[in-house]
């Protein structure tokens, strides 16, 4: 982990769950959280005022799957930043690979939503990361710097913008990148970022790491220089599972 910042870790729910189920989860959550990395858990559109209600007076930060680059407007089904911040997030997940993939969304579209985000007062979690015919070419260095350069709209470093790696081929498939390799394109990241801020805000950056997070293997990524935390999916639905990734982080 990069020396003086706290990790974090960021529960992504996905499409799971039904209102009681998540408001169990928080509050499981809620009650287990503890000193050490931060924790943010990011529920369905749906159940983010009750997930809200249920985090109250704890830690736990609520965040959004994501959200439009439209402060308004006739876009039927999408929700604009300024709605998540109203309900009580503070934090949108932009660009994650199934969005990308699911539904066509390019760097420019990331882009666009990310400074939507950061001008509604949230904290964008940009998501990056190659699949695995692109790793097996040796492109995968290529895709994540374009992906970067594409996706991060000005002023994003000083916003408190956080980066996720997150290799598409360990993505729900139970495989997951060595310690090192995750390492090499953290460290990747981490000096294109200086391209984008200064030096000193580019090494603040938070960079999780995003891939098939278990308790088991949290412990070799946390101890990674470049790796500040995890972005989780599965894990996350369990609260036992998702405290104990904190706790190898903490």
């Amino acid at each position: 982990m990069t020396p003086g910042v706290q990790p974090l870790i960021a529960g992504n729910w996905k499409m799971h769950g039904t209102l009681a189920e998540a408001k169990a989860l928080a509050g499981a959550v809620a009650a287990g959280a503890g000193a050490g990395a931060g924790l943010l858990v990011a529920p369905p559109f749906p159940f983010l005022p009750a997930v809200a209600a249920a985090l109250a007076g704890s830690p736990v930060a609520l965040g959004a799957q994501d959200c439009h680059a439209a402060p308004k407007g006739a876009h039927t089904g999408d929700v604009a930043a300024a709605m998540l911040r109203e309900v009580g997030a503070t934090h949108v997940i932009l660009g994650h690979s199934e969005r990308r993939a699911d539904h066509g969304e390019t760097d420019a579209v990331v882009q666009a939503k990310a400074a939507a985000a950061m001008a509604a007062g949230l904290i964008p979690i940009v998501c990056v990361g190659e699949s695995e015919a692109q790793r097996l070419a040796g492109e995968a260095e290529a895709v994540v710097r374009g992906q970067l350069a594409g996706s991060l709209p000005p002023a994003f470093a000083a916003a408190g913008g956080i980066i996720a790696y997150e290799p598409v081929w360990a993505i729900g498939t139970g495989k997951v990148a060595t310690p090192q390799q995750a390492q090499e394109v953290h460290a990747l990241i981490r000096a294109l970022l200086g391209s984008l801020a200064s030096a000193a805000v580019a090494g603040k950056i938070r960079i999780q790491y995003g891939g098939s997070v278990k308790p088991d293997n949290a412990a070799d990524l946390a101890a990674q220089p470049d790796i500040d935390g995890a972005l989780v999916g599965g894990a996350s639905l369990k609260a036992d599972d998702f405290l104990g990734i904190a706790k190898a982080f903490g």
